[in-house]
């Protein structure tokens, strides 16, 4: 029961990780990446379909990105969304592919950035410590229904605290690098 527990604990504070790691991915940087593009989906022929479903990105340079449409007749539609986006983005077609130029970040930008991976880091530890508090009562649970003993369930506590300050170290880590990377000029 208590590899049960700490089993379930531990594959749910991995998730939290994974989507710390794409809320940081869409968070802008001075360096444009597919990433940024995550969230835009395109109205094609009446259902919203995510970008990255529709194109291939290339990046030729740091602020360039070039999206080309498997579908041509997509190319309008997926304009549009770009357009609509909250990317600021403003792009260019030549008929084969969507040219974006990404305008420099400023000082003042950068800082927001950073506020907001910061939020969303915090967001990522509180829900690690959510699953931590969530697996722990059903540890004392097992405990008081006597299915386990008290040493083992308080073993398998100090466990947990162990595996949670593992994914809360693995948060500040990736906060710590996305922070660098938005201060990199």
């Amino acid at each position: 029961m208590i590899d049960e527990t700490m089993l379930e604990a531990e594959e749910k504070m991995e998730k939290a990780v994974e989507v710390a790691k794409e809320h940081l991915a869409g968070i802008r940087t001075g360096r444009v990446n597919p990433g940024l593009f995550s969230k835009v989906t395109v109205d094609y022929y009446g259902a919203l379909t995510p970008l990255q479903q529709l194109a291939s990105f290339q990046t030729p340079e740091a602020r360039v990105m070039l999206i080309t449409p498997f579908d041509k007749g997509a190319m309008s539609d997926i304009e549009k969304a770009l357009r609509e986006s909250d990317l600021g983005a403003n792009p260019s077609n030549d008929g084969n592919v969507i040219r974006i130029t990404m305008p420099e970040l400023t000082a003042e930008r950068r800082k927001e950035y950073i506020k907001l991976a910061q939020s969303q880091g915090e967001e990522a530890k509180v829900s690690v410590r959510h699953v931590r508090r969530h697996a722990k009562d059903q540890l004392e649970k097992l405990v008081k229904d006597g299915e386990v003993g008290e040493d083992e369930g308080t073993r398998a506590e100090k466990d947990l605290d162990v595996m949670t300050k593992k994914f809360t170290d693995r948060i500040d880590e990736l906060l710590k690098h996305k922070e660098a990377e938005l201060l990199e000029v």
